[in-house]
């Protein structure tokens, strides 16, 4: 597959794998509303927040949408984004990598650009995610007047590439029925069966037994379906039809026969399309008035409107499901994600997480009835936690951080050994069992003090408590500790696989 070559591609590829796992540290000052909420509003580097939710929600985010700097050479208050192209690809290449291990194996990314970096974009999303797990890609009409300043063309729109994690898995919510789609039901007979359509009896496909006369209850007869064409169905499947009253011949009984399609019958959702208007999902400038309402001249540079947002969450998750946006500018993301009761998380690197993220999520929670608020009847409550990146799990040497507690590496060790995000409680050595293996920790004195005893050394005793504690598993087991007296070949008569803190453990 062809793949796109620059200066320092190989370094910028390998960048999230040596970027540093730093713990997350609450500022519970700047949360809001609910202190048990699971929703996440982080400030830091994205690609190193990123790195440290691995452990933690690989493979469980069901949408990431994500709406990074166009490369437009133009100077935002809150963005650079008048980066040189190569630079732009060495921030998006490490970003998307970790955002692949994140989302869940049916989960999709939507990610918004426009010319000027999309189709490099979009070679470096088949390569990340592989073209077969491409999608679509949405044509958002973002202004409602063109613009008369343009020196070639008023550029109307923006691109929203799709992909799914395993695009065969991903299967889209359909969009509800309009007014303008259900204006084409009537019920002209008063059948009981409430609206419906006229549906056209001929069609241009052959078919053998499509070719018979029709008498019409007014005297007229139809010799056979039009020139190139056949009747839809059977004559005997015609007029079984019509002993239903699924047949309607017009007023006087002469017209050509139609079939009746009942608005009680057809799909209640319909297959989103790639063409949204700004009708549909707002624009531009309703995007800035809603920052407007909520943030007075606070206002940032190129955010997107809430409807927008709406309009892929609906599609792409369920309530309850897991939102990611690792650029989130402003909070609409995040406010729309709370609105329609989905859990979120936001990262943002500048203050404006502060400034802009934090008291927009406030109003919504105290129930502002901005955006879409008034659509989805939001009424406010909920809450979010706030977080800064702190220290590094792994000192410069690649060791552990004397200062990390044992329930971030408990989830460390978890993700790099077996590759998943780790939910236990990290209140035992005994971390779980994943694929058939035992897996354990001894740190941090977690069964008391360092002494051989004492819980860090792995010992014929500790070892009994860890099968306990597994409910008696014997099968292989990966222990980490300090230190075993136990032999190699007790090792091996136990099936264990024991590895040696700290030297044993490396940055994934």
């Amino acid at each position: 597959m062809p793949y796109l070559s620059w200066l320092t591609r190989e370094e910028d590829i390998r960048s999230a794998s040596q970027a540093a796992y730093r713990l997350l540290k609450e500022v519970p000052e700047h949360g809001a509303g609910d202190p048990n909420s699971e929703n996440m509003l982080i400030q830091g580097d994205n690609l190193e927040a990123l790195k440290a939710l691995l452990p933690y929600y690989a493979g469980k985010v069901k949408c990431i949408y994500i709406d990074p700097p166009y490369n437009t050479k133009s100077a935002f208050e809150h963005y650079d984004d008048s980066l040189e192209h190569t630079t732009w690809l060495s921030m998006m290449v490490p970003r998307l990598e970790l955002l692949r291990e994140l989302l869940a194996e049916d989960g999709s990314i939507w990610v918004s650009i426009d010319d000027n970096e999309g189709h490099y974009l979009k070679v470096i999303m088949d390569e990340v995610f592989g073209r077969g797990n491409f999608i679509s890609s949405i044509i958002w009409r973002k202004n409602y007047a063109p613009k008369s300043s343009a020196k070639h063309f008023s550029e109307d729109h923006d691109y929203i590439l799709v992909y799914g994690k395993h695009s065969e898995h991903w299967a889209p919510n359909p969009m509800p029925r309009t007014e303008k789609q259900n204006k084409a039901y009537k019920n002209p007979d008063s059948d009981p069966r409430g609206p419906w359509r006229p549906n056209n009896l001929a069609a241009r496909n052959f078919y053998s037994k499509g070719t018979y006369s029709i008498k019409c209850p007014g005297g007229r007869i139809i010799a056979g379906p039009p020139a190139g064409s056949y009747w839809r169905v059977s004559e005997e499947k015609f007029w079984a039809l019509d002993k239903d009253n699924r047949i309607y011949w017009g007023k006087d009984g002469n017209n050509v026969p139609a079939p009746k399609i009942f608005l009680a019958e057809v799909k209640q959702g319909v297959v989103p399309q790639t063409f949204w208007s700004y009708e549909d999902v707002g624009h531009t400038q309703e995007a800035k008035k809603e920052v407007v309402s909520l943030l007075s001249n606070n206002v940032f540079g190129t955010p997107k409107p809430e409807r927008l947002i709406q309009r892929i969450l609906h599609i792409a998750t369920n309530e309850g499901d897991l939102v990611l946006d690792s650029f989130l500018g402003s909070g609409t993301t995040a406010a729309v994600a709370h609105k329609m009761n989905r859990r979120y998380i936001g990262i943002e690197l500048g203050e404006h997480a502060i400034t802009h993220c934090v008291p927009r999520l406030q109003k919504v929670i105290e129930g502002e009835q901005g955006g879409i608020s008034k659509a989805v009847e939001w009424q406010g409550g909920g809450g979010f936690r706030f977080y800064r990146l702190g220290e590094p799990i792994f000192d410069a040497d690649g060791t552990i951080n004397p200062t990390i507690r044992f329930p971030a590496l408990a989830a460390h060790v978890w993700f790099s050994e077996t590759g998943h995000s780790y939910s236990g409680k990290a209140d035992q050595p005994f971390l779980g069992i994943h694929d058939g293996t035992a897996y354990a920790l001894l740190y941090n004195g977690i069964l008391g003090d360092r002494k051989v005893n004492g819980g860090n050394v792995l010992t014929h005793a500790l070892l009994d408590e860890l099968q306990a504690q597994s409910g008696g598993h014997d099968d292989p087991w990966v222990i980490y500790g300090e230190w075993t007296p136990l032999s190699d070949e007790t090792l091996r008569t136990q099936k264990v696989f024991f590895k040696q803190t700290p030297y044993d453990i490396r940055a994934r």
